[in-house]
């Protein structure tokens, strides 16, 4: 790896760990249970006004009240947003005149930002209208990342309470993190992004006259402000088809490493929430450890393959070193702003959290580089993960861990002083199985059908590779794909949208059912048989749990794919 490509993931590194720890606790104050909430003069009129406008009560919620909530929110969100797209034809705010989204690709799109997956099986710029995009897509973009976030802090609370029958009200909680978190964030965020040239207007496309005197359509649309939620949120649809490699969207290298940025805060910042909310700064430094030495070994993996080239080009002679006029590397899919480190470093990033952004084409990186985002996707979404999604994900493995260290032991379990049983074992269990089932299913099915391989554009080990991550990426609601999918068809529209479904509600459910169970219990005081779980050995053994789990899970699709693909490559 180059040393730019050193400074580059050293600056992004520096200014995570420089603002996530104050940002946890802003966090942590909004939502603990004794804290004094910030900026109250600020934002308690507004939230009052809101709650007495929708007739919020503030009466918190068991478990199931709280689930309950958040699904029938769900419902009437994917129900507005369907069909506001078969709709949009008739309705203002569409400058270009177009037309209505054909019913399957709503369904798709639908489901896509309710879960937080943004997938895209369309180009933004030419089928919604800046209604849609608004109204629609950007404020699912608020409100799923909120969702996250609300089924995270639950999870913290049956943790951290004693025998509560409550875990929280799920609509206050919800508009607290849209209106002190989120909102604040995004609005800062979109004005860097528009003073460096992100594009934020209402103009219908133009066309201009080049300086070869061709004429080219240029886009206009409110890009900046969706861009901003769209990383902050860890959501990741693009206003354009190119989503952040377009220069509208992504104009230059400080603007890439800033929505790297964006796409990390959250995610890092909520285990150090977990700390505070916990009374142990400890706990939450051995759940975020576990987390980044995922993403650091991802990055550098992705970032030196990148960086190193393709064998297949040195075997013909083409020069794909460093050079004062070339970045050097495996350019092939990137943009020269960038450079195959930069991109190899926005990759690993966008799929250890479900961003799934991106900034090049990672059906073009190398094997080795290629199966970086759809291992860190298999994780589960957890290094660091998504807003509020990364960090109940990481602690579901948590749970895991100290049921396999209480077994080495031969002592009942306990994280934080709660014991783990085998009411919650069961939950956990389908939590890690639901996934896993649904994307090696629908693999498996596609791959053999002849309906699903006309859509593919490559065969072999490359063409596994791709279908493989179009279901991993839906149903663990990343959203990013592998060219040489075709997905807008009406196998693919669907099957994708109702694994994005699966890998959302399929698995908070079973997250609040196991909040739910731990709230009840009272916390037994620790002893010398107790496993302490806010050390390095923890964090190790919570790091190797995520591993050996997927590597058990997704090997034998991973070595038929990318492994094979890298080791005949250039032969």
């Amino acid at each position: 790896m180059s040393g730019q490509g050193w400074i580059q993931l050293l600056v992004l590194v520096v200014l995570v760990g420089a603002t996530a720890p104050f940002l946890g606790i802003y966090i942590a104050r909004i939502y603990g249970d004794d804290e004094t909430r910030p900026l109250e003069r600020v934002f308690g009129p507004i939230e009052n006004a809101i709650f007495r406008l929708c007739r919020i009560g503030r009466r918190e919620q068991r478990w199931t009240g709280y689930t309950i909530s958040l699904l029938a929110f769900s419902l009437v969100s994917v129900l507005f947003l369907y069909a506001l797209q078969r709709l949009q034809g008739g309705l203002p705010g569409n400058p270009n005149g177009l037309p209505g989204v054909p019913a399957p690709l709503s369904f798709n799109t639908a489901a896509s930002f309710l879960t937080n997956t943004n997938w895209q099986n369309y180009s933004g710029e030419s089928t919604m209208s800046f209604l849609t995009q608004m109204v629609g897509l950007a404020v699912q973009n608020f409100v799923s990342a909120a969702v996250g976030l609300t089924v995270a802090i639950a999870l913290i609370r049956g943790l951290v309470r004693r025998t509560s029958p409550t875990l929280g009200n799920f609509w206050v909680d919800l508009t607290r993190g849209v209106l002190r978190i989120l909102l604040p964030l995004a609005f800062l965020s979109a004005i860097v992004l528009a003073s460096q040239g992100v594009v934020q207007n209402f103009h219908q496309d133009r066309s201009v006259a080049t300086v070869e005197g061709t004429e080219q359509v240029i886009p206009g649309g409110p890009v900046a402000s969706q861009e901003s939620i769209k990383e902050l949120g860890t959501n990741g649809g693009g206003f354009y088809n190119a989503n952040s490699a377009h220069p509208f969207e992504n104009p230059n290298g400080f603007t890439n490493t800033f929505e790297m940025w964006l796409i990390l805060v959250i995610p890092v910042s909520l285990p150090f929430a977990f700390g505070r909310m916990a009374k142990d700064r400890r706990q939450g430094l051995a759940v975020l450890a576990a987390m980044m030495a995922l993403w650091l070994v991802g990055a550098l993996v992705a970032m030196h393959f990148e960086g190193a080239g393709n064998p297949n080009l040195t075997s013909l002679g083409v020069d794909q070193s460093i050079t004062s006029t070339q970045p050097g590397g495996n350019m092939e899919g990137k943009e020269t702003r960038f450079g195959p480190e930069a991109s190899g470093l926005f990759a690993n990033t966008t799929t250890g959290t479900s961003t799934g952004a991106v900034n090049a084409a990672h059906d073009s990186f190398t094997p080795a580089g290629g199966a970086v985002p759809l291992v860190q996707i298999m994780f589960g979404e957890v290094s660091p993960g998504g807003v509020g999604a990364g960090l109940y994900g990481m602690l579901i493995f948590a749970l895991l861990s100290v049921f396999i260290a209480g077994l080495m032991v031969g002592r009942t379990p306990e994280y934080l002083g709660k014991k783990i049983q085998a009411s919650e074992m069961k939950l956990v269990v389908l939590y890690i199985l639901f996934v896993p089932v649904c994307v090696l299913g629908f693999t498996a099915v596609s791959i053999v059908a002849d309906w699903a391989l006309s859509s593919l554009l490559n065969t072999g080990p490359h063409g596994l590779t791709e279908m493989t991550y179009a279901f991993t990426s839906a149903a663990n609601n990343n959203g990013s794909a592998f060219a040489g999918l075709s997905g807008n068809t009406d196998w693919f529209n669907t099957t994708l949208g109702i694994s994005m479904l699966v890998g959302r509600f399929f698995l908070i459910i079973p997250a609040m059912a196991i909040a739910g169970s731990l709230v009840r219990k009272q916390k037994v005081p620790p002893s010398a048989g107790t496993f302490p779980t806010g050390t390095p050995l923890f964090a190790t053994l919570l790091t190797g749990v995520v591993v050996i789990v997927v590597g058990l899970t997704y090997f034998p699709v991973v070595a038929l794919g990318p492994i094979v693909e890298q080791l005949t490559q250039g032969s």
